[in-house]
C-alpha cells in the first residue's frame, strides 16, 4: 500500500512518532479491549486479539499495558467501544478511509466530518470509496528474515498472495480471512513478523502535487490525533522528487 506507507515514513523522518507515542499506546490498548471483549481474553484462542496483541509488543506497549488492557475487557461495567468505519474524499479527489473505535458515535461523526471540511475534503456516505480498495492482511518481516528467493517460497507455501521485497523489508500480502492462519504459518517458518494486520489496500492511486501532498498530509494528520481514530487508509500517490519536499 504505497501511499500508506510513504506516510509513514515521512511521519518518521519528522519525528512525529515520539510525540505521539501516548496516544499510540492508548489507541492499541483500545483494540486490545475490544478484541478481548470481543471474544476469548486469551490470545492463543483469539487470532484478533494475538494480532492486536503483537502490534502493540512490535510498538513497544510494555507488558503490563497489554495485560490492564486485556483486564479491562472483562471489567464490569467498562467502556463499550462501536468501530465505525467513515469513508470521503480528501484534497485532490485522494479517497480517505477512517477507522474509529468510539463510546460516542455522535462526537465522532460530528469531529470526523468537520475535520474533512475544514482540510478540503468531504465525508461521503458508508460504500462511496471502499469500493476503491480491497482488504487484506498485510505481514511485514525485516530484511534480516531471509532473502527474497527464501520469504517468497515462505509466503506461498503459507497461502500468502503476494511478496513485495524491498531495501525496507518483506510485504506479504493475503487475504483478509487467512490472515491468522498465514501468519502463523509464516512465523514458523521464518521466525516473529514486525506486523501482521488488516489493511486497505488501493486497487487504483490517485497522484498529488506538492500543494495537494500537503494539504492531505495535514488532513490525515488531524484525523489520526483523534482519540477515536484508529487508522486512516488513503490512496495517494506521491513522485520521489515530491516526498524530498515533504520530508525536508
Amino acid at each position: 500500500m504505497a501511499g500508506h506507507s510513504k506516510w509513514a515514513n515521512i511521519q518518521h523522518r519528522k519525528g512525529r512518532q515520539d510525540a505521539a507515542r501516548s496516544k499510540l499506546f492508548s489507541k492499541l490498548a483500545k483494540e486490545i479491549t475490544v478484541a478481548a471483549k470481543m471474544g476469548d481474553p486469551d490470545p492463543d484462542k483469539n487470532p484478533r486479539l494475538r494480532l492486536a496483541v503483537k502490534e502493540a509488543k512490535t510498538n513497544s506497549v510494555p507488558k503490563d499495558v497489554i495485560q490492564r488492557a486485556i483486564d479491562k475487557s472483562q471489567a464490569a461495567g467498562g467502556d463499550d467501544y462501536e468501530e465505525i468505519r467513515y469513508e470521503g474524499y480528501g484534497p485532490g479527489g485522494v479517497a480517505v478511509i477512517v477507522e474509529a473505535m468510539t463510546d460516542n458515535r455522535n462526537r465522532t461523526a460530528s469531529t470526523v466530518r468537520s475535520t474533512f471540511g475544514k482540510h478540503g475534503g468531504n465525508l461521503g456516505e458508508t460504500g462511496s470509496v471502499s469500493f476503491m480498495f480491497e482488504r487484506k492482511g498485510e505481514i511485514v518481516y525485516a530484511l534480516s528474515a531471509g532473502d527474497e528467493d527464501t520469504v517468497m517460497e515462505a509466503a506461498i507455501e503459507a497461502g500468502a498472495e503476494n511478496v513485495e521485497s524491498s531495501e525496507e523489508g518483506h510485504v506479504i500480502t493475503c487475504a483478509d480471512t487467512d490472515l491468522n492462519e498465514v501468519s502463523t504459518a509464516l512465523e514458523e517458518a521464518l521466525g516473529e513478523s514486525e506486523t501482521a494486520k488488516l489493511i486497505w489496500q488501493p486497487t487504483t492511486t490517485t497522484a498529488l502535487d506538492l500543494d495537494g501532498a500537503q494539504k492531505l498530509m495535514k488532513l490525515i494528520e488531524v484525523l489520526e490525533d483523534d482519540d477515536d481514530v484508529q487508522r486512516v487508509t488513503a490512496n495517494f500517490e506521491i513522485s520521489d522528487e515530491i516526498m524530498e519536499q515533504l520530508a525536508g
